[in-house]
């Protein structure tokens, strides 16, 4: 007994001191990227002289060898995170002129902004999932649905999706993965595949807004028109104009990403047409006595809480007060109004293994920076737009520049974090429209719509996908990279698609006139209307209307068709 009461105490101050130290750390990389930094930390290293591709080929190597273990699951991913970003930083350390790196140089190769947002809404979840709230949820949603199992999906993908567009995907997948999972064990369901489904559409819907995924928040912050006319000491002061604010990526984004929902049901339907099938009832009264609120004075005061945390989120583009700071300070409120005595329950929910996933893949894909492999592709990327002539009022090139720069994002979010990469790519999209005379502001859509939909390609493409997977594995479902590659690479490319149709329609037909946005906004509103309305004429739910479809009838009319003109050749014969 003397043993597990020690071992408690000492995860109770384990867990707590991380806490404070990644708060501390926070803290302190904004006050020196405030003030004039640190002379001792190597922010900028250089490449001997004649290694430059020989370090390219090992950084490619590495990120590779990185890749097999995950795909083949020869390690935990978190293993093979941590093995890379150790190898990258012995290989950076061999092949720049720099002394050898500290680890205070290293931690700053970490985004701690995302470590410190994860680890704050981890805690805040732990506290609220002891109210019970997500089982109470979980029970509304069925109700919902009234046991049919595709109706309950529908449910919660939008849910999820909305949730994304005003919160952020991570902490929307931190709220829901907890319900989801308890409405699977209730409806004797597989999670893995609801879960699934819900991070897709969390990319998906995350997309629409400046605050609903991590890359937007980046790319709002690093190309706003002060941060442009303030980059590498004016240098693309020029471009100061075409900088984006909040209300702009509503206008640009929102309109492309309402078009992709319709399909994305449908191949999602498809993808999953044998486990979404079908219907599991329930006794509803049995359900809502067992599954209700525990604490209605926690759930009130963590929920007053949590509100404050996601007014912050909204007001960050007035505040500017970085995201962890509102996610820790909310957490560390949260703890000291319910659980200032115990910390053990709360702190059950953070997942430490993600965590570690992430400060792993930061230094591996950061170390790769340093060594040129990012900028390799910027450079190659840069250089296939100009291949392309400007042709007239430059529509060619800029065609060119914003297909380009979609697709390399999205495959490259696929497999290589979408947030590191999209912090990378921004100084790289500046360098591109001054350097190939292309304009800013569809440049800047199609790295935010590639980021964002291509984080759907792998398990380990979005921060989203990853917290989704370490909770899931708690809970003792682990979801391995070709289960979730299987679903969501084919939703990438048909996101992908259809927003690259967006994005000609508008911005090298249409000019980027607003009417174009709203004219496709109308249409695809128009044409979601009319497939409900086809879907509940055959007598189906609204779900079902959704991806409802003539390939039946038109299977069915082609099996008459062909029956009756095999009637008529056998009267023909038998006539002869």
């Amino acid at each position: 007994m003397f043993n597990l009461v020690d071992k408690r105490s000492r995860s109770k101050r384990i867990a707590f001191t991380l806490l404070l130290i990644v708060g501390c750390l926070s803290i302190i990389g904004h006050t020196t990227a405030a003030g004039s930094g640190g002379t001792d930390v190597h922010i900028e290293l250089s490449i001997k002289d004649g290694m430059e591709n020989t370090a390219i080929g090992v950084g490619l190597a590495i990120l590779i060898g990185v890749y097999i273990l995950i795909i083949f699951e020869t390690v935990h991913r978190t293993l093979a995170a941590a093995l890379g970003g150790l190898i990258a930083v012995i290989a950076l350390n061999y092949f720049t002129n720099e002394p050898a790196l500290s680890l205070k140089a290293v931690t700053t190769m970490i985004d701690w902004e995302t470590i410190g947002l994860l680890l704050g809404m981890m805690v805040m979840v732990g506290v609220i999932s002891h109210t019970g709230v997500f089982e109470w949820f979980a029970v509304e949603a069925y109700k919902r649905s009234e046991g049919s199992i595709w109706s309950l999906v529908v449910i919660l993908c939008i849910v999820t999706a909305v949730l994304s567009a005003f919160l952020d995907n991570v902490t929307t997948i931190l709220l829901l993965t907890p319900v989801t999972i308890q409405l699977a064990k209730v409806l004797d369901l597989q999670p893995v595949p609801l879960l699934i489904a819900e991070v897709l559409f969390s990319n998906i819907g995350g997309a629409a807004t400046m605050i609903g995924d991590p890359p937007n928040i980046m790319i709002g912050s690093g190309l706003s028109p002060d941060a442009i006319e303030r980059a590498e000491g004016g240098k693309y002061a020029e471009l100061a104009a075409d900088g984006v604010n909040f209300n702009d990526f509503i206008i640009e984004m929102a309109p492309g990403i309402m078009m992709t929902v319709v399909p994305a049901f449908m191949l999602l339907k498809w993808m999953y047409r044998d486990e979404f099938s079908g219907k599991r009832i329930r006794d509803v009264a049995e359900l809502e006595s067992k599954y209700g609120i525990k604490d209605y004075k926690m759930l009130t005061t963590s929920g007053f809480i949590l509100g404050l945390v996601i007014l912050g989120f909204f007001l960050h583009p007035v505040t500017h007060m970085p995201v962890s700071w509102i996610a820790l300070g909310g957490a560390v409120l949260m703890l000291l109004v319910t659980n200032r005595h115990e910390l053990d329950e709360p702190l059950e929910e953070v997942e430490w293994t993600t965590l570690l996933f992430f400060a792993g893949l930061f230094v591996l894909v950061h170390s790769l920076q340093y060594m040129g492999v990012i900028n390799f592709i910027g450079e190659y990327v840069e250089q296939a737009i100009v291949w392309f002539p400007q042709g007239e009022d430059g529509i060619i090139r800029l065609t060119a520049a914003m297909l380009i720069l979609l697709w390399v994002s999205a495959v490259a979010s696929a497999f290589i974090d979408n947030i590191p990469y999209t912090a990378t790519m921004i100084p790289i999209v500046l360098q591109i429209s001054q350097g190939a005379n292309v304009d800013l502001g569809p440049l800047i859509w199609a790295l935010a719509f590639g980021a964002c939909l291509g984080g759907n390609g792998t398990l380990i493409g979005a921060s989203a996908n990853v917290v989704m997977a370490g909770m899931s594995e708690e809970a003792g479902y682990p979801v391995s990279f070709n289960e979730f590659f299987k679903a969501g690479f084919p939703m990438m490319i048909l996101t992908t698609a259809i927003v690259s149709l967006y994005m000609v329609l508008v911005y090298a037909v249409g000019g980027g006139d607003v009417m174009w946005k709203l004219a496709l906004l109308g249409i695809t509103m128009i044409g979601i209307v009319y497939q409900v309305y086809r879907g509940r004429s055959k007598g189906k739910n609204l779900a079902e209307s959704l991806v409802d479809h003539d390939l039946e009838e038109l299977k069915d009319l082609a099996g008459e068709k062909l029956s009756k003109a095999k009637s008529a050749v056998m009267g023909i014969t038998e006539a002869e």
